[in-house]
């Protein structure tokens, strides 16, 4: 299977191929030096955050702004553009000098994530904005789908205890208060409560992320400010 059938897309010009393929590192063997893919990972930088970010806002549409950057920078990451790149065995594809790739260089996750990037506005310039955008989703497929909002979020029920057991060694505490909807698709709404006090509370499609969900919303409203602790009995 060739590169561009992996790629799923089909390039009317070879050479925006082959220049998204070549290494930087060429220019020490060849003379002139060859076009390398800098510029193209420059252009496709900027294309792939364009695309990402129109295709989350429309995916999260009550998703506010900052968790929608922190969705987009988890998928335009180095890592996980140099495991999508594997994916397509990019690196086997790559023109590199021959020191560059007797060490590792198709392996190197820079390298394979620049050529991603420099795909991406090979791509783009080829075919315009749409093209670039259906081979970004393409190859980021697993990724997108496997995005989980509440753990880009970050840890809220850990968060949430290390702030009030900064004020008391009680720990909060989660009660499943509803679940409703057939067996294969519950929702479950949980309250976090603390001291005798409601915190906040959260639905979700199971108890985890019910939880999550209210820690957030506690997070969210700070309750526990005005919170008065119990007054120790005098000795």
């Amino acid at each position: 299977m060739s590169i561009e059938q992996r790629l799923n897309y089909q390039f009317k010009s070879k050479t925006l191929l082959k220049e998204a393929l070549s290494h930087p590192s060429l220019s020490s063997e060849i003379r002139p030096a060859p076009p390398d893919n800098q510029r193209m990972e420059y252009l496709g930088d900027a294309v792939l955050e364009l695309s990402i970010s129109t295709h989350l806002y429309h995916r999260f549409p009550k998703i506010k702004e900052g968790l929608l950057t922190k969705l987009r920078a988890s998928l335009v990451s180095k890592p996980t553009l140099a495991a999508a790149a594997r994916k397509v065995k990019l690196g086997q594809e790559l023109f590199l000098s021959s020191g560059e790739e007797s060490s590792g260089g198709r392996e190197r996750d820079s390298n394979l994530a620049d050529a991603f990037e420099s795909i991406v506005g090979a791509v783009y310039l080829d075919s315009g904005l749409e093209a670039a955008g259906t081979v970004i989703l393409h190859l980021l497929s697993s990724e997108i789908d496997s995005l989980d909002p509440t753990k880009a979020e970050g840890n809220s029920k850990g968060t949430l205890q290390e702030i009030l057991q900064k004020i008391s060694p009680t720990s909060p505490d989660y009660q499943v208060i509803n679940e409703e909807g057939p067996p294969h698709a519950r929702t479950y709404t949980c309250l976090v409560t603390w001291q005798d006090q409601a915190l906040g509370q959260g639905s979700g499609p199971n108890k985890k992320s019910a939880e999550t969900a209210a820690a957030r919303a506690a997070l969210q409203a700070k309750l526990w400010t005005s919170h008065t602790p119990a007054t120790p009995p005098t000795q």
